[in-house]
C-alpha cells in the first residue's frame, strides 16, 4: 500500500505559518497596548504629584504670585489634554489588539478544521491498510488450510 499523503498538506503548512504570523501580530499589539497603558499611568501619576504640590502650596497659606497660579493652571490644562490624548491611544491600541485576537482565533479555528480533516484521512488510511493486511492474512490462512487438505488426501 502507498505511503499516506494528505492532499492538503501545503495548505496545512501555509495555515500554520499564518497562525504564527497572527500570534506575532497579536503579541505586538498586546505589547503596544501595555506600553500605552504604562504611559497613561505615568501621566496620571505626574498629574497627581503636581496637583498635590499645588494643593500643599495653596493650603500652607503662602501667597502665590498670579503668574505662578496661571502657570500651574496652564500646566494642568496641558496635562489633562495629554491624558485625554493618551486615553484615545489606549482605546485605539485596545481595538487593534482585539482585532488581532479575532484574526488569530479565526486562523486557529480554520487550522483546527484542516488538522481534524487530516486526522480523519489518516485514520481512513490506517483502516484501509489494516483491511488490506487482514485480506492478505486471510488469503495466507486459506492457502495454508488448502495445502493441509491437499496433503491429507
Amino acid at each position: 500500500m502507498k505511503k499516506f499523503k494528505f492532499k492538503l498538506e501545503t495548505l496545512l503548512k501555509v495555515t500554520r505559518m499564518k497562525r504564527e504570523d497572527a500570534e506575532v501580530a497579536f503579541a505586538d499589539a498586546a505589547r503596544q497596548l501595555e506600553e500605552a497603558r504604562q504611559q497613561l499611568d505615568e501621566m496620571l501619576a505626574d498629574m497627581q504629584r503636581s496637583q498635590k504640590r499645588f494643593d500643599e502650596l495653596t493650603q500652607a497659606g503662602a501667597k502665590l504670585p498670579m503668574e505662578r497660579i496661571v502657570s500651574y493652571h496652564s500646566f494642568f490644562q496641558y496635562k489633562r489634554l495629554q491624558i485625554e490624548n493618551q486615553n484615545q491611544v489606549v482605546l485605539q491600541r485596545r481595538g487593534e489588539r482585539q482585532k488581532r485576537l479575532q484574526e488569530l482565533m479565526d486562523i486557529m479555528s480554520y487550522l483546527k478544521s484542516i488538522e481534524q480533516l487530516r486526522e480523519r484521512k489518516l485514520q481512513e488510511y490506517k483502516d484501509a491498510a489494516m483491511h488490506e493486511e487482514q485480506k492478505v492474512l486471510d488469503e495466507l490462512g486459506q492457502q495454508l488450510v488448502m495445502r493441509r487438505k491437499g496433503a491429507a488426501v
